[in-house]
């Protein structure tokens, strides 16, 4: 977390702009300057696109081992690498705490081996200080893996995840997500700060479950109440949709509501105001492998405790 005089240096040297042309590379990409506001995401009419969470399948190592021939350990000769993936696979379909091990550690070494040494002096110079240009707040939904998805590199974005990507208000009391904001706002300076949704969100389902007038310990439950606004919002445009559809909507909603809520912290306010940090939205949807890229107005939004509105820009669909 220090600081070194060669800032200037590593401050732009490593990090590529993701909301342009790097994750381009994942598709075709459309551009619209139009505005949205208040409401602007379209609702899919197929229902069957959520999924339950009590359903979804539980992905498989091996599966993951097949994805990429580098998990093969680097120290091994090309000749021998053929033989030490099926090893790696049978270990997974082994099953057990020693085999889930085992292919971790070879992708440690893969990783050590193919990307560390190839890449020494920038890692070294990651260890005395890091200058990420992004924040990027994301589920912890074992699917959505920002560096995975977008491709960030060791150094290029300060990251937290927390149950369906929600930043709660500033008056509601201290968190680790609003914790990690300051940190990355005040300390790391960050340019940019990016909240990524995701289709079939178990944790929007839950918000959109929960009974009003039911008081829940849940901790689950009175977390997610953080998008108690998005949700209101959701009901109110979407009462002639299926559930299903509902949640989709919010799931986007819910984004927008916690870019807007990023502003009720006076630290991040002033940056947005003066020019020096901007706020994008994102959706992921991992059934269609697409994604959605805004920014969020400043100049268009309100913010009170009566009401609040956003204006959306620069939107972006990959595909």
């Amino acid at each position: 977390m220090g600081r070194i005089l060669c800032r200037k240096r590593w401050r732009g040297s490593r990090v590529s702009s993701f909301l342009g042309s790097e994750v381009g590379v994942m598709g075709s990409l459309f551009h619209w300057d139009t505005c949205w506001r208040t409401v602007p995401f379209s609702v899919p009419t197929n229902s069957s696109s959520a999924v339950s969470s009590r359903t979804r399948p539980w992905p498989k190592f091996m599966n993951w081992a097949r994805m990429d021939s580098c998990y093969a350990a680097a120290s091994f000769k090309e000749k021998q690498s053929e033989n030490k993936d099926t090893d790696v696979r049978n270990m997974a379909e082994a099953g057990g705490e020693h085999a889930l091990f085992g292919l971790m550690k070879q992708r440690f070494l893969s990783f050590k081996n193919h990307k560390y040494m190839k890449e020494l002096e920038h890692f070294q110079a990651l260890s005395k200080a890091q200058y990420p240009k992004f924040m990027v707040i994301a589920c912890a939904d074992s699917r959505v893996c920002p560096s995975n998805i977008l491709g960030f590199q060791p150094g290029e974005a300060f990251m937290i995840r927390n149950i369906a990507n929600l930043v709660p208000l500033m008056k509601n009391g201290p968190s680790e997500c609003n914790a990690a904001l300051e940190f990355a706002v005040t300390t790391l300076e960050v340019e940019n700060i990016l909240v990524i949704g995701h289709s079939s969100c178990a944790g929007i389902e839950n918000l959109m479950k929960i009974q009003e007038d039911v008081e829940s310990r849940s901790f689950i439950n009175k977390w997610v109440t953080n998008g108690n606004v998005a949700k209101l919002r959701t009901k109110a445009a979407t009462a002639h949709l299926s559930f299903a559809q509902q949640c989709r909507f919010c799931e986007k909603e819910s984004i927008n509501q916690s870019l807007l809520n990023m502003l009720s912290y006076p630290w991040i306010e002033d940056k947005v105001r003066s020019g020096l940090l901007s706020l994008h939205g994102g959706y992921y949807n991992f059934s269609s492998c697409t994604f959605e890229k805004w920014t969020l107005d400043f100049n268009g939004c309100t913010v009170n405790e009566e009401s609040s509105s956003y204006v959306i820009k620069e939107q972006e669909f990959w595909s």
